[in-house]
């Protein structure tokens, strides 16, 4: 039989993503022996337990990584930094750290602070996810076809590898990518998006209630996009702005500019510029269909 991966794996953090990490691990057995899940909830905690997501909980994070092997932050990325600092001295010689984050260089800098001498830390980042939270919300298959994108740090290639076969492992495709530049390509395929859906539903409640009532009774498929995406969860896309606001602000002062230009199109009647933009963004959509990401 192959050895495990793993010998002891901490998930620290037990929402969405941690919890489709377990299942996913549970599709390939063998790959960690011990699987640890700690989440400072205790409903949390419990109702993992209850879902059978690992084999040991244990609430306080310093405890539960005493001898691990492997440890994945899967809580806000602004938690990070205060996590860091609790676990730390308690993180053997030889463990691999790493985070499923969507934001690298302020992961980066909250975290490398506190990793201790013989301790390996990988940021990565899994570009999957669904708008549900909790442990009721994991999908075993969640990253099966999925990009999972690594930033490998110096000195550590053999750790970079570990958590890359780990990703594999659970069916997502690999890339890695320096933390500036995984920023700005974020910002525009995932935060801004974000930002904008939040923004749209806000304006939808803030309408008078007779109009508000009929948006949300006749909402129309574009509406409905928006709203899926805007009921993610409140805490970790706060963090992710305020943690990548730099490569945020930047690429909504873009959109803003071109959505301005739009809009002058639209008071003027430049039909040639309005069929243009909509042709571009045809393109990119096929475009994500003939690579299978759409």
């Amino acid at each position: 039989m192959a050895e495990p991966l793993f010998k002891r794996l901490v998930l620290i953090g037990i929402g969405h993503i941690g919890a489709s990490i377990a299942g996913g691990l549970k599709l390939h057995p063998g790959t960690v022996a011990h699987l640890v899940i700690s989440d400072s909830d205790p409903a949390h905690l419990k109702r993992a337990e209850a879902l059978g997501l690992g084999d040991e909980y244990v609430a306080d994070a310093a405890k539960a990584v005493e001898g691990a092997d492997g440890v994945i932050l899967c809580t806000p990325v602004g938690s990070f930094a205060t996590i860091a600092e609790h676990i730390a001295p308690h993180l053997a010689a030889g463990c691999i750290l790493s985070d499923v984050g969507s934001t690298k260089q302020s992961v980066i800098r909250d975290v490398s602070p506190f990793v201790p001498e013989g301790v390996h830390f990988v940021p990565a980042h899994p570009m999957a996810g669904t708008e549900f939270s909790g442990p009721d919300a994991g999908v075993p298959n969640l990253f099966e076809g999925r990009w999972c994108l690594l930033v490998p740090t110096e000195g550590n290639e053999a750790a970079t590898a570990k958590i890359e076969t780990l990703w594999q492992t659970l069916g997502a495709r690999t890339a890695r990518m320096d933390a500036a530049h995984h920023d700005r390509v974020l910002a525009i395929v995932s935060h801004l998006p974000h930002l904008i859906a939040f923004t749209i539903c806000g304006t939808a409640d803030d309408l008078a209630d007779e109009t508000r009532d009929e948006v949300l009774q006749f909402a129309a498929t574009g509406f409905r996009d928006f709203t899926r995406i805007a009921a993610s969860d409140p805490v970790m896309w706060r963090d992710v702005f305020i943690n990548n606001k730099d490569a945020l602000l930047e690429m909504f002062s873009r959109f803003s500019e071109d959505a301005q230009a739009m809009a002058r199109a639209v008071r003027w009647g430049d039909t040639d510029y309005i069929e243009d933009r909509i042709n571009r963004s045809r393109k990119i959509r096929k475009s994500l269909i003939d690579i299978k990401q759409a």
